[in-house]
């Protein structure tokens, strides 16, 4: 079983980073919960992406190191998407980051279970998880777990 964790958090430390640390801390014994393995975690980091992501939009192709993180995207078991809250809605660093992924291959997510987080200031940006992240996922084909954090 291999969870990848995409962290769109822009700081160091980051909040976002630490629910994606605290989510992968759950979910992976969860995932593998009949079997002896525990699941491997891979964590994408868009923050160290943000040049490879913008470059990938002026020439058309993601460079070795997003291109890795698309490849781990699209062969992992299950997706944990973190991102902060901006303007009511998710980082457009997260939102690159996903283009950018369905213009390499347009169902590298599909039937993709993936678990939604966001971190924001107050209780109303817990609307984002609803009318921004699942209509995203649900556009790229992903299976959008019922439960957001």
């Amino acid at each position: 079983m291999k969870l990848v964790v995409v962290s769109a958090g822009l700081s160091v430390p980051s909040s976002t980073r630490l629910l994606a640390d605290r989510l992968a801390a759950v979910a992976a014994p969860a995932a593998t919960a009949p079997e002896p393995q525990p699941a491997a975690i891979e964590v994408i980091e868009l923050r160290d992406l943000a040049l490879e992501i913008a470059h990938a939009f002026t020439n058309g192709f993601p460079a070795r190191a997003l291109s890795a993180a698309f490849d781990a995207a699209a062969a992992a078991d299950g997706l944990i998407a973190v991102t902060p809250v901006f303007s009511a809605s998710y980082s457009g660093l997260f939102k690159s980051f996903f283009d950018a992924l369905s213009a390499t291959d347009e169902n590298a997510l599909a039937g993709k279970p993936v678990l939604i987080a966001a971190t924001g200031g107050t209780a109303r940006h817990s609307l984002v998880l609803d009318h921004a992240l699942r209509p995203l996922f649900a556009y790229l084909k992903a299976v959008v777990v019922p439960t957001g954090v």
